[in-house]
């Protein structure tokens, strides 16, 4: 009897076998990582599209980037996405005004570009025509429903009044995202401590002429003296209003993002 129930459990532990190690890129770690399971998995255009915003709150239109691998991946990859604001100059109903700017620009002519990018449209019409918490919020949960997201690696970078939407969301709803990139914008020193321990890399050139660059040196300053140790400012001493470009076509920034988890 003790023979036939030792041999009943060695046939049930052999039959068990191990779950595929999924690759996830820009993850950390291969140790037995979880495997990734996807529900009602919906097949995307890859490359940039247009797409509208279900349930949506204020902001109803969006560029959409998918990577070239993201079908045939299904099985295996959760995917990290950044989020884009666009400034001023692109608002209202036209996405190919976003489509051409800041990151979703460089992104499009980048085939090997690694991440979900996600550029909301702001409305140019009153009550909508500035970036708003409860808006983007709206969009955030529908893009976690819709796009196969690793929701630990969800990011958000923004320029000009994009920067100021990137700093205030962040402080509205720090724990939504594993990393910022403000990028001549502003927030509010005096709430800095909600963001303390958030890696955040800011971007300012002395001579911007728009918004003052004393913006992001009064939040830098505000984070270190919270106790952050994850604040990085670059600033370039010219170059104007435009201190994105350089910004996203640097490689180091996007290797330090790939670092970035929550």
């Amino acid at each position: 009897m003790v023979a036939i129930s030792f041999a009943l459990m060695i046939m049930v532990a052999c039959s068990k076998k191990s779950n595929p190690v999924p690759e996830v890129p820009g993850g950390g770690g291969t140790e037995n990582p979880p495997p990734v399971v996807i529900d009602n998995f919906t097949p995307q255009t890859l490359g940039v599209s247009f797409k509208k915003v279900n349930n949506p709150k204020g902001i109803t239109d969006y560029v959409l980037q998918i990577p070239d691998s993201y079908n045939e991946k299904k099985n295996t990859v959760k995917w990290p996405v950044i989020i884009f604001l666009h400034g001023m100059g692109e608002r209202g109903t036209d996405l190919n005004k976003v489509k051409n700017a800041g990151l979703a620009a460089i992104a499009a002519k980048d085939k090997d570009f690694p991440y979900i990018l996600i550029s909301p449209q702001c409305k140019e019409e009153a009550g909508n025509d500035w970036w708003n918490n409860a808006n983007l919020d709206a969009l955030y949960a529908d893009v976690l429903k819709q796009y196969n997201v690793d929701p630990s690696r969800i990011y958000l970078t923004g320029l000009s009044m994009g920067g100021y939407g990137a700093w205030t969301w962040a402080q509205g709803s720090p724990d939504k995202f594993a990393a910022i990139i403000p990028i001549c914008g502003a927030g509010t020193p005096s709430n800095a401590c909600v963001l303390k321990n958030k890696p955040i890399w800011v971007f300012h050139n002395a001579d911007d002429g728009t918004v003052n660059v004393s913006n992001s040196r009064d939040m830098v300053d505000a984070l270190k003296k919270c106790g952050s140790t994850l604040v990085k400012y670059t600033e370039n001493p010219t170059g104007g209003h435009d201190s994105w470009t350089k910004a996203y076509k640097d490689p180091a920034l996007f290797a330090w993002l790939s670092e970035q988890k929550k």
